[in-house]
C-alpha cells in the first residue's frame, strides 16, 4: 500500500486513473474528512468496500465529476437546482437517480436514489478528469471513529487498500446530508 501526496498523484495521474478504472480501493481527501473510494462502475470494488466497512445495506454516496453529470443522471427541479448552485461544498445531495446504468446497483443497493457530492477541494478536479464518479464513504468501520490522520487509520482498513492520498490531519466533520428526493428537503448535519 502506497501513501501519496497530491503532487505524486498528479505527476502520475494517468496511471492512477487507469488503476481506479480497474477497481482499486483507496483513501482520498475531501473538504471535510478522508473517504474510502473506488469506481462506481465496479461491483467487485464496491462490494470490497462494503466488506472493509462492515456496511452491508446502507447506500454509499458518490463524488461526481461535474454538475453536468448530476443533470444527465439524476432528476432535477427548482428545489434541486437551488442546492446544485451551492456546489462545490460540504453537502451530500440525495437525489432520485434517472439513469440507473450510471452506477452499479451495489452502490445504492438498487434504491431509486443516490447521494452526490462535489467537494470544495482539489480532489474534485481529479474526479472530473476521471470522467466518472467514485464512491465516497468515511474512512472507518461502521460505528467507529473516522480517520482524521494516518495515525488513527484502522489497521483493518489499511491492510485492504491499494493506496492513500494524504494531506495532513483533517479537522472537519462529515458532510451535511440534504435529502431532495422527497417533497420537502430534509437536512441532516452530522
Amino acid at each position: 500500500m502506497r501513501i501519496l501526496t497530491k503532487d505524486e498523484l498528479l505527476l502520475d495521474k494517468a496511471k492512477f486513473i487507469s488503476r481506479i478504472r480497474k477497481g482499486v480501493i483507496f483513501i482520498h481527501p475531501t473538504d471535510t474528512i478522508y473517504g474510502i473510494g473506488c469506481s462506481v462502475l465496479s461491483s467487485q470494488a464496491v462490494n470490497k468496500v462494503r466488506e472493509i466497512k462492515q456496511r452491508r445495506f446502507m447506500p454509499f454516496s458518490i463524488l461526481v465529476p461535474s454538475k453536468e453529470w448530476i443533470y444527465e443522471n439524476c432528476n432535477t427541479d427548482d428545489k434541486v437546482e437551488e442546492w446544485i448552485k451551492k456546489l462545490p461544498g460540504p453537502y451530500t445531495l440525495i437525489l432520485t437517480l434517472k439513469n440507473k446504468s450510471a452506477i452499479v446497483p451495489e452502490v445504492n443497493n438498487s434504491l431509486r436514489t443516490v447521494g452526490v457530492r462535489i467537494p470544495d477541494h482539489w480532489f474534485s478536479d481529479f474526479v472530473k478528469e476521471l470522467g466518472f464518479p467514485i464512491i465516497t464513504t468515511s474512512a472507518n468501520i461502521v460505528g467507529e471513529n473516522f480517520m482524521t490522520s494516518l495515525e488513527n487509520l484502522d489497521d483493518r482498513i489499511k491492510s485492504k487498500l491499494n493506496f492513500i492520498i494524504y494531506e495532513d490531519e483533517k479537522k472537519g466533520r462529515p458532510s451535511t446530508i440534504v435529502d431532495l428526493s422527497k417533497k420537502e428537503p430534509q437536512i441532516t448535519k452530522r
